[in-house]
């Protein structure tokens, strides 16, 4: 990416639409705008003008952002035209022709970054919101975009500098007569509070991941029990093929189901059995390592065939007694059928109840590995400073990397590392 000069993309989704929207950001945006669209608009304020240059490209709806009032920092602007292919295609063209060039992707997320209009923990979370696909996940992202976890962050940032410097002040002006010449007696119980604080986040983390990538539902059993049947029948669609030769699942299939606003990841395994078959091996392989990872399991059996004896089934959640059109009233656990419907509404009540659990009532707004990475380099930093009260110089040195490491959580040290993936992540005008 490279900066100081003025970037063009379509912002919105794929021509043709109804209305398209051209984002501009740099230092030429309002000659630029200027020359195709006249004199510039009231700020932030949508006025219709005629778009073009010589001749007329279209006729939309222009907006003025003046830096450093705007997503970016810089001068900025959008064009609300018609979605047609060629239409976008013309007004792109007479853009770059003024001296714009077209934005990579992530780059305007990534201009607001550096000018100081969101840290890196916003930037997650608005990568989180524009990739959301269940209620959760867009509560849980927008939280994070809006500053929820930047602002408890600052929090911790903010006692963390109250206590480096109580202790750099008795370092430094031990010998000044109004720095004593010890800790004050609440600072150890004042870092333990903090640490504590820290702990209490960190346990959250786990709370987070579920929200944002969703809870793993395995569907375990014999061949053929009915997973592939069953797995059909809650996304509601023909996903796996089903027949009645045993081995035919060999892999592990992932199927994203949203129950309640909460995301699930249904999980379509082959069934647990020995096998002189390779590739059959392989996949029951693969299924008991999906069922050990798992966050819910279903333990399927069929009437009309013999469970499978596995340590595994001691792992179910779930007991479920599929074929249920077969033999009413046969087997234990939730009683459902692929094939009518009965017992669905009822084992989908079941997983959600299981999982709501799983995500419990606290905060979400930590989720991500790098968030866990953060908090236990500074909690681990604040147990140390703790047994290091004794030697002030060593304890300072303690605070100073629990600072450290929150710094690096928002971004405010050693961004490069994470900059370039994530801005890759992101679509073009974002």
């Amino acid at each position: 990416m490279r900066s100081g000069d003025t970037i063009v993309a379509l912002s919105s989704g794929a021509t043709p639409s109804g209305v398209a929207v051209l984002r501009l950001s740099g230092p030429d945006v309002a000659p630029i705008l200027r020359d195709i669209a006249g004199p510039l608009p009231e700020p932030r304020k949508l006025t219709l003008r005629p778009i073009g240059a010589e001749s007329l490209l279209d006729r939309g709806l222009v907006a003025w952002f003046p830096g450093p009032a705007s997503f970016t920092g810089e001068d900025c602007a959008e064009l609300q035209v018609h979605g047609s292919p060629a239409g976008v295609r013309a007004i792109l063209k007479l853009l770059t022709s003024k001296g714009a060039r077209l934005a990579e992707a992530g780059e305007f997320t990534r201009r607001a970054f550096e000018n100081g209009k969101l840290d890196l923990v916003e930037i997650e979370g608005l990568g989180d919101l524009l990739e959301a696909e269940t209620e959760n996940q867009r509560r849980q992202a927008l939280a994070r975009f809006e500053g929820g976890l930047s602002q408890r962050i600052d929090g911790w940032r903010n006692q963390l500098l109250d206590l480096r410097a109580e202790i750099e002040a008795n370092l430094d002006f031990s010998d000044e007569g109004d720095v004593g010449d010890s800790l004050p007696p609440n600072f150890g119980l004042d870092l333990a509070s903090l640490r504590s604080e820290m702990d209490e986040a960190l346990k959250s983390i786990e709370h987070g991941r579920i929200v944002r990538e969703g809870i793993r539902v395995a569907l375990a059993g014999a061949p053929n029990a009915g997973k592939s049947s069953l797995l059909n029948a809650l996304a509601k669609s023909d996903i796996a093929i089903v027949t009645d030769e045993a081995g035919t699942t060999r892999d592990v299939r992932e199927v994203p189901l949203d129950i309640n606003g909460q995301l699930y990841v249904l999980l379509d395994l082959a069934g647990l059995r020995d096998t002189d078959s390779k590739a059959e091996a392989e996949g029951v392989r693969r299924a008991r390592l999906a069922i050990e990872q798992a966050d819910i399991v279903l333990w399927l059996q069929a009437p009309d065939i013999t469970d499978a004896e596995d340590d595994l089934a001691k792992r179910a959640d779930i007991i479920v007694a599929t074929k249920s059109d077969l033999a009413k009233g046969q087997g234990d656990g939730i009683a459902v059928s692929a094939t009518t419907g009965d017992g669905i509404g009822a084992l989908l009540a079941a997983i959600d109840a299981i999982g709501r659990d799983l995500i419990g009532t606290g905060s979400m707004l930590l989720s991500r590995e790098r968030d866990r990475l953060a908090l236990t380099s500074a909690i681990a930093a604040l147990s140390q400073a703790s047994a290091q009260l004794g030697q002030p110089e060593l304890a300072a040195e303690s605070l100073r990397l629990a600072s450290q490491a929150l710094e690096r959580l928002i971004g405010r040290i050693d961004a490069e590392r994470v900059l370039d993936r994530l801005f890759a992540s992101f679509c073009i005008g974002k």
